[in-house]
């Protein structure tokens, strides 16, 4: 063995308590590491996981996002066409998503979003306490995002019930992974059914992959299928970045301050935030042939597992990395990936942060806990499942 031995699970409760310890321990090691507990390699320096994220030839995506091999296991469900494909097949829905969900059409959707961070805001600020998680976090995406998308307003509590199943099950068949699928049926319907054409309205992104399908750019299939990445990328994940964001200047209150009086530090403080308390502990890449990395070879067809959010706080990388710094140059952090499979929902992302903590900057004067967070146990993510806060109204 050419990489150093580590006792490290990336599944077990241990690492999913506190990550930070083990993300160290493993950048410490070395570049590459064996992980004994799964048989496989893994990555926990920027440099490493950055390369890694951006060689989509040697280590592709294909192969699944999780532990399981796609070329090997057959998955649950399709597989993503943006985050589980690699070229040809890629770069074609990847250009037709890319020009539906151009600059132009998300910056249109700017003045919607602002109003309805701006009732929100004033709603919680006027409650005083309240769950960030709940009436923020989630509910912020789940009431702007579908309707952007042109999804009625019926069961989208759904959306988040389907991403926890999908990131659970990058993992092993684990206890975890068996809960999130129980009773996963209505669930899967109701994705399925709400990613057709008859459930969109005529008027926007979904809509227009269809039209894409009409013209013969990709078939009706795979509309639903890109519609349903659309939904996942500007929802779930999202939701778990914003309730960092607001775990985060929570405990923070002079950068709170300092951002409440220049709301133009709202998009580099949740640039940091992303850096800092990221959405994502891991991710998967596949071998497609032998490749050496750091002075380690790795066979081909083999999975190795990038440690996102420790990559995020190396100090090879990032000075003083586990402080929180409003003023930190942080955008190229990697919570939204790198490379051809660089987050497709990441400008909305930004877009949704950018107008509910801006309007907070104007409702909320103070932000502090109102009880201890409790953690949403997942596979892959660092996710809250509760955010007790109070807010003092500005």
């Amino acid at each position: 063995m050419d990489a150093p031995v580590i006792d490290i699970d990336p599944f077990g409760d241990e690492f999913r308590r506190d990550p930070q310890p083990a993300g160290e321990r493993l950048q410490e090691a070395g570049p590459v590491v064996y992980l004994e507990s799964h048989g496989i390699r893994g990555m926990a320096r920027f440099a490493e996981v950055h390369a890694v994220l951006r060689d989509h030839d040697a280590l592709n995506s294909s192969g699944g996002a999780g532990l399981a091999n796609f070329k090997k296991d057959k998955p649950w469900r399709p597989p993503s066409l943006l985050l589980e494909a690699d070229p040809p097949d890629h770069t074609r829905v990847r250009r037709i998503v890319s020009r539906i969900m151009s600059p132009r059409v998300i910056e249109s959707l700017r003045p919607e979003f602002e109003r309805r961070a701006d009732e929100l805001a004033a709603r919680v600020a006027a409650r005083g306490e309240f769950d960030g998680v709940a009436e923020l976090a989630q509910a912020y995406p789940l009431l702007v995002f579908p309707d952007a998308v042109g999804l009625g307003p019926d069961g989208r509590e759904n959306l988040i019930r389907y991403g926890s199943m999908v990131f659970n099950s990058f993992g092993p068949p684990s206890e975890l992974f068996r809960q999130a699928m129980r009773d996963a049926a209505p669930v899967q319907r109701w994705i399925a059914e709400h990613t057709l054409r008859t459930a969109l309205s005529p008027d926007g992104p979904g809509a227009r992959l269809y039209d894409a399908a009409d013209r013969g750019e990709i078939t009706e299939d795979e509309a639903a299928l890109l519609v349903r990445s659309l939904l996942s990328a500007g929802v779930d994940t999202t939701a778990h970045a914003l309730a960092w964001a607001l775990h985060t200047f929570a405990t923070h209150p002079a950068e709170w301050a300092e951002t409440r009086a220049d709301p133009t530090l709202v998009r580099p403080a949740f640039e940091e935030v992303m850096r800092l308390a990221s959405p994502v502990l891991t991710m998967f890449r596949t071998t497609t042939r032998e490749v050496t990395v750091a002075g380690t070879t790795i066979p081909a067809d083999e999975k190795v597992l990038l440690f996102i959010a420790a990559a995020n706080r190396d100090p090879r990388e990032w000075p003083d990395p586990h402080r929180f710094d409003i003023h930190r140059q942080a955008a190229h952090h990697l919570s939204f990936g790198t490379g051809i499979h660089a987050c497709v929902g990441a400008a909305l992302a930004r877009l949704e942060a950018e107008t509910l903590f801006t309007a907070l900057t104007r409702h909320v004067r103070t932000l502090e806990l109102a009880g201890p967070p409790r953690p949403r146990p997942n596979n892959s993510l660092n996710a809250l499942a509760e955010l007790p806060l109070r807010a003092i109204p500005g």
